[in-house]
């Protein structure tokens, strides 16, 4: 359910940098996800498609990026992939990890359609 406040968010960032560069809608949204973040695409592209109709980013293609999650052991300073049901260190059998990699959530760039140049041009004056 948090995906709502999440899509909501990514589209008033998503149309904030768009209108700072002048474009006429938003095309793409590359987001970078981690695996651990609880994050589910399906959802965030369910709210996606209610949210932003009637806006400039309305049809925007969405495009995940996942991260594997990383973890280093932080008795032995190992760092593995924690994964299989185990949250133990492979190495020495510690369970005090600290995650690297895995739960972050980002928009790494967005698309954009740049109003075209003679209708910008008679925008402005």
């Amino acid at each position: 359910m948090h995906e709502l406040s999440v899509t909501q968010s990514l589209l008033e960032i998503a149309l904030r940098h768009a209108r700072e560069a002048g474009a006429q809608r938003v095309t793409d949204l590359y987001l970078v996800i981690g695996d651990w973040s609880s994050i589910v695409d399906d959802s965030v592209q369910f709210y996606w498609d209610l949210v932003a109709q009637g806006t400039e980013a309305e049809g925007a293609r969405l495009h995940f990026e996942r991260i594997p999650a990383r973890a280093i052991c932080t008795d032995c300073q190992r760092e593995f992939a924690p994964g299989g049901g185990s949250l133990l260190c492979p190495g020495c059998g510690g369970s005090r990890l600290r995650l690297l990699a895995g739960d972050q959530l980002h928009l790494e760039s967005i698309g954009i359609e740049p109003v075209p140049q003679a209708r910008a041009h008679a925008e402005s004056e």
